[in-house]
């Protein structure tokens, strides 16, 4: 917080002195600080909700155009698949040809890299490590079974976003009406 005020008088003071003659306090771009922070937070929430919704998407064609699994999973160094952690730190997107969920031999197709410090990307349970694409555009976890769920993309002070993976394996992002902590 110190670090923050700190911030805040230097810029006043800098303001005050190339302003000819306006008072830091009543300067437009002082006064448009916080509402462009929370601007921004709110655009590179929506980017990443986006982001996420399009590679999907992207997973889906690849195995209808491939005529085989393709598989998105959240990654930290974007060469291996990870269970800990949120989708935040990034996700990469591979060709599965042998089933088993591993990044291994296959080339991967794209990658994400982490997001925002202040956004969070959380799964439910059936997408919360992994989403996997069929043939024939399905979501299916590795065992067969229907595969649907939502990722809650949050920014401190935002609405959450949910990126809504359908049973037919397509995507849509909704608002949602709780606020992020």
């Amino acid at each position: 917080m110190q670090t923050v005020r700190g911030a805040t008088r230097r810029l006043r003071v800098f303001i005050a002195r190339t302003a000819g003659g306006h008072d830091g306090d009543e300067h437009p771009l002082l006064l448009a600080l916080p509402a462009g922070a929370d601007w921004l937070r709110a655009y590179r929430q929506m980017n990443q909700a986006q982001a996420l919704a399009r590679a999907l998407d992207a997973a889906r064609s690849e195995a209808i155009k491939h005529n085989g699994r393709v598989n998105v999973c959240k990654s930290a160094d974007l060469r291996e698949c990870t269970r800990a952690g949120g989708w935040e730190a990034g996700w990469v997107m591979f060709p599965d040809g042998d089933d088993d969920g591993l990044v291994g031999e296959s080339p991967i197709v794209d990658t994400e890299p982490r997001s925002a410090s202040d956004i969070t990307i959380r799964g439910n349970l059936p997408v919360a490590d992994y989403v996997s694409y069929t043939a024939m555009g399905m979501a299916r976890t590795r065992s067969g079974a229907l595969q649907m769920g939502t990722f809650t993309v949050c920014a401190k002070g935002q609405k959450a976003l949910h990126v809504v993976l359908a049973e037919s394996g397509r995507v849509r992002i909704d608002r949602g009406s709780t606020r992020c902590a």
